[in-house]
């Protein structure tokens, strides 16, 4: 006869085995759901920059002939037609979702979209679909409006659409907006210097120019792109900001993404950039170029950082210091060395 302790236990037993397997359940299924949720976002990412690539000469020559940015039409298309997958650009080429309207003569498809059966427009070409997409905005007053403003400020344009109705999704402009920086589709606008930005994506330079001064040690490096000056400190790359510059314009130029730019010199995104500011091109070093830095009257520790091509956060860091308050002038801040009695545990982990 099997004593009622040792039943017991063999239910706990089976008990345990049962939790512990519905739980390694649930974890694979999880695992399974995010590994499945990236391979999907990253294919439909693929996707989309094959998409760009076969299209965005005809974007650009668009851009150049009715002044519509090409980011803003790639956008549109990727959007409007799932990247060309969507069963209305397949049956009709029709990229852009434009319906008929009362003054199409062309050929038409039927779908059901904010209504049953409403007409689409048909073409034999996609690139007919995006030639009527220019002539369907230049010709409506309702668009009018959107071709006062720069043909680079695509933030402006994606609200100004989303105003003027092109779409009835309530976040379609941020929809835009995200596609064009997901995959820098602001590329393709830079035929034509910024003029007006905004301020949550980029800045113009003002009139205001700050001193150009140089590292402390500095070489040229030679001339880059725009026929402008490269020069190195602490074995990193710099460029000296001018007037027409924008964060965007420089990070096309170097072939890096915007958030770059900001991340290599230490700036916040809302932080403007002035004519005249150094402006580095590489992520800084975790070492500045000589021992120390005697601070002078005026300097802030991003300034110092700067000057000796040495990221931020490490500086303060050997210094014991959180950057709450400014340098005082005669201090002395270590750049190579831990201050004597400073211990950080950033300088161990962040390489």
């Amino acid at each position: 006869m099997v004593c009622t302790r040792c039943l017991f236990l063999l239910l706990q037993y089976y008990l345990i085995v049962l939790f512990m397997t519905r739980l390694f359940v649930l974890f694979w299924l999880a695992v399974v759901s995010v590994v499945g949720g990236y391979a999907q976002n990253n294919d439909t990412f693929t996707v989309r920059e094959s998409y760009i690539l076969q299209y965005k000469s005809i974007a650009q020559e668009e851009m150049k002939l009715y002044g519509i940015p090409a980011s803003i039409k790639l956008a549109q298309a990727l959007l409007e037609s799932d990247a060309g997958k969507s069963e209305l650009s397949r049956r009709s080429n029709n990229h852009f979702g434009i319906k008929c309207h009362k003054e199409w003569t062309g050929s038409s498809v039927l779908k059901d979209d904010d209504a049953r059966n409403e007409c689409f427009r048909k073409y034999q070409r996609i690139e007919e679909s995006y030639r009527d997409h220019s002539l369907f905005l230049t010709s409506r007053p309702r668009y009018g409006e959107l071709f006062k403003i720069s043909v680079t400020d695509y933030t402006a344009w994606a609200y100004g659409l989303k105003k003027a109705g092109y779409a009835t999704n309530p976040v379609y402009a941020e929809k835009l907006i995200k596609v064009i920086e997901d995959h820098q589709l602001f590329r393709y606008d830079s035929f034509e210097k910024p003029v007006v930005v905004n301020v949550e994506h980029d800045f113009v330079i003002t009139d205001t120019v700050i001193r150009d001064e140089h590292p402390s040690h500095t070489e040229d490096y030679g001339t880059g792109p725009s026929d402008r000056k490269i020069f190195t400190c602490n074995g990193k790359k710099y460029i000296v900001y001018r007037k027409g510059d924008t964060p965007s314009s420089v990070a096309l130029d170097f072939d890096l993404y915007t958030w770059q730019i900001y991340e290599f010199n230490d700036l916040e995104k809302e932080t403007p950039i002035k004519a005249g500011q150094v402006i580095y091109v590489e992520k800084k070093k975790r070492k500045g170029d000589v021992d120390f830095h005697i601070v002078k009257p005026g300097e802030s520790y991003h300034d110092i950082a700067q000057q000796h091509g040495m990221r931020l956060n490490i500086l303060l860091n050997k210094n014991g210091l959180n950057g709450g308050t400014a340098p005082k002038s005669g201090d002395t801040l270590w750049l190579r060395k831990n201050k004597p009695g400073t211990f950080s545990f950033l300088n161990l982990i962040n390489l």
